[in-house]
């Protein structure tokens, strides 16, 4: 039996460091993911400033983020169960297509200065389906480059790559909307998006070449099949129960909550100090998906899952109290490196015990919960945060993660 991830037949190799990188098939689907994250956080840059200019509007800029997120809530089962069905390649393709074609249609709004707010709410919900058409696909080709074997190195390294996107994402996208301007810089980002889906009529892996099974049909009850089989599992339970503690309770309210953490303590709303703790936020990621590359020491397991949920947990209450601006920085950075653990870990648990022929839903009902509940943070950090302060909310959200990972992690070692 594996000790790494307990599936009985699978009897893993010695990990090599950065294998994945090593790979000559998977390396550059990497670099083209990175560089459309990339192209992801420069749109969300551009369009998100040219709205508030435009509208100055909370209620719109609110919409913005619940939009990104409640197609992976909606969608993924289903998106999942698509890329069980088809080949992976043209539904990646699918969704950089309708990317590229959301950034031209800012652009053409733009150019010819015809921007309504019910446009605006069309193409961002359209971005976010194209994020969440993305995933599914991505998972399976991962898997179809490398194999059981070197699949913990693939979800660290794409991980860290897409963590490279958002971190360089802002820095870019700030760069073409200050010497381009918003026009000129969103049809710019376009080109962004090509390198990975040009990739995809080279590469001959479809996601499904390693597997040799019926492709299962498109639907309702088979997707309602699938979750009953996942609930019987309690490992596949406890690995996307602890993503979605994670989404639910901190996610993508951090970021956003940022410039009230940087003016409590002391680093102002704007400037050098707040751009090293949103650099700290991201780098983070980066830094936990070298290090753990490197050393290849850390095995995909439900135990090291929830240590590493847990740290996040820790790491976001220390966050949430401390009045130091320097300790606050490494707990962002400690946190960064927690949580890519974390959530590397759990998806990669869940790729090696899902069935080869309903890999795509299962990962579908891993992304409704890591992904879709992000939504769900807004709540928990931000409505609460307005009754009883972001500092307290934050806190009391992070000791909910922990609880409930344990309980998580006691569920799953019962089995």
């Amino acid at each position: 039996m594996c000790a790494a991830c307990g599936v009985a037949t699978h009897v893993p190799a010695v990990p090599r460091r950065f294998a994945a990188l090593r790979n000559r098939d998977c390396r550059p689907y990497l670099f083209g993911a990175g560089l459309a994250m990339m192209a992801d956080n420069i749109e969300h840059v551009i369009t998100y400033w040219v709205l508030w200019e435009k509208f100055q509007s909370p209620a719109l800029a609110g919409f913005a983020v619940i939009s990104h997120w409640v197609p992976f809530l909606l969608l993924s089962v289903w998106f999942g169960s698509l890329a069980d069905r088809y080949d992976c390649r043209r539904v990646i393709q699918a969704a950089q297509v309708l990317f590229m074609g959301v950034s031209a249609a800012w652009g053409v709004l733009f150019l010819t200065d015809t921007l309504q707010v019910w446009h605006a709410g069309v193409l961002l919900v359209l971005h976010g389906i194209a994020g969440a058409l993305w995933g599914p696909g991505e998972q399976l080709m991962l898997h179809d480059f490398v194999g059981p074997d070197e699949l913990p190195s693939a979800v660290r390294l794409n991980a860290t790559f897409r963590s490279l996107g958002v971190l360089f994402g802002p820095v870019v996208g700030s760069a073409l909307l200050l010497g381009l301007g918003p026009t000129a810089g969103i049809f710019v980002n376009i080109a962004f998006y090509l390198p990975l889906t040009l990739f995809l009529f080279r590469t001959k892996f479809t996601g499904h070449t390693r597997d040799q099974h019926a492709r299962p049909r498109v639907g309702v009850l088979e997707s309602l099949r699938v979750l009953r089989e996942v609930g019987s599992n309690r490992t596949l339970v406890a690995m996307i129960v602890v993503a979605g503690l994670a989404s639910f309770f901190v996610g993508a309210s951090l970021q956003s909550a940022m410039p009230i953490f940087a003016t409590d303590l002391g680093a102002g709303s704007a400037g050098l100090a707040y751009g090293v703790l949103l650099f700290a936020n991201g780098a983070g990621g980066v830094l936990g998906g070298v290090l753990l590359e490197a050393t290849t020491s850390l095995k995909p397991t439900v135990r090291t899952a929830v240590v590493a949920t847990g740290i996040y947990g820790v790491t976001s209450l220390g966050f949430a109290v401390t009045g130091s601006y320097p300790l606050a920085v490494v707990l962002l950075l400690v946190g960064g490196v927690a949580h890519l653990a974390s959530m590397s870990i759990t998806q990669t648990v869940v790729q090696l015990l899902s069935p080869p022929a309903d890999r795509g839903r299962v990962l579908g009902v891993y992304g409704m919960s890591s992904g879709g509940l992000r939504a769900g943070s807004g709540f928990t950090v931000g409505l609460l945060g307005a009754a009883v302060g972001v500092h307290a909310s934050l806190a009391w959200s992070a000791i909910a993660l922990c609880v409930g990972t344990a309980a998580a992690a006691v569920y799953a070692l019962r089995d």
